[in-house]
């Protein structure tokens, strides 16, 4: 089984972001835009390497590249639901469009510019999984200039379906733990930018501080789905702030009963209450 899951940005960034696998992430962009803009060549301007991860280890992992008609792309993975999504995709593609004029540079020389959101969580109020946003005429539908292309893709409105490139790229984004090389559906198997890229995640080793890396934005993945499904389980909205900073709190709540459960034979319970922060009253409680 493929050990790394591919939906972790960290590990996205290192399976799709590297100059060996660069044919990977071509064939994961020709499968989300038009036929007109299908990639054949692609540099990548930020690719992933070991030494900038330990320098950085706080940025934002996303993948710039350039084509070999000049347009620019921004692809990320974005694991957990923020407050903002809409403005914040916008953000970071209008920072790309303006990154490309430095001074004395003329405003002919700006190139299309596509930003890619693989999301792990309902962001649209849209039935398809994947959805394209551009400036069009409110009346005529006309489009304005195709310089800007915002695709959305939300892996939880994946219905299972494998009938176009997209569709067998979204699930092994989703389902890529449960296979290994010698164990993939049809629809995948045959697909050899997909084979290797199971390959290379059963494969993938990690130095110490990646793993690290992974192990903690994995928990946190965990953490804040479990919060979500908490915030749900209460009537909240999905997304509505209240509810998963209720979700939060109840779990770290469940993590200390659990921690001092595990203490009660060992220690008093006035140290078991200090270790925890749970009140004495409760560890009497859990004694009982």
């Amino acid at each position: 089984m493929c050990r790394i899951n591919p939906r972790v940005d960290f590990a996205f960034k290192k399976l799709f972001g590297t100059e060996s696998n660069k044919k990977l992430l071509i064939d994961l962009i020709n499968s989300i835009v038009s036929e007109e803009d299908q990639v054949k060549e692609l540099e990548l301007k930020n690719p992933y390497n070991d030494k900038n991860f330990r320098n950085d280890k706080l940025s934002i992992l996303d993948i710039k590249a350039i084509d070999q008609r000049g347009q620019w792309y921004n692809i990320e993975m974005q694991v957990i639901d923020q407050e903002y999504f809409d403005k914040r995709a916008l953000y970071y593609w209008a920072r790309l469009y303006s990154g490309q004029l430095s001074a004395g540079v003329n405003y002919d020389n700006l190139k299309k510019t596509i930003s890619i959101n693989i999301l792990n969580f309902r962001c649209l109020d849209e039935e398809k999984y994947h959805n394209i946003y551009k400036i069009i005429n409110s009346e005529s539908g006309k489009e304005f200039i195709n310089h800007l292309e915002i695709h959305f893709i939300e892996l939880e409105k994946y219905d299972e379906k494998m009938s176009t490139m997209l569709d067998r790229w979204v699930n092994f984004l989703k389902k890529a733990e449960g296979y290994d090389k010698n164990r993939l559906p049809k629809e995948l198997a045959e697909v050899e930018s997909i084979k290797k890229a199971v390959e290379l995640l059963d494969d993938m080793s990690l130095n110490y501080e990646e793993r690290e890396s992974y192990e903690a934005r994995l928990k946190w993945l965990r953490d804040e789905e479990a919060a979500i499904k908490t915030a749900e389980k209460k009537g909240f909205k999905k997304g509505q702030k209240e509810g998963i900073e209720q979700g939060r709190e109840e779990g770290r709540e469940e993590e200390k009963i659990k921690i001092a459960k595990s203490l009660l034979d060992i220690l008093d319970i006035k140290t078991i209450s200090e270790k925890t922060g749970l009140s004495e009253e409760q560890i009497r409680i859990l004694k009982k």
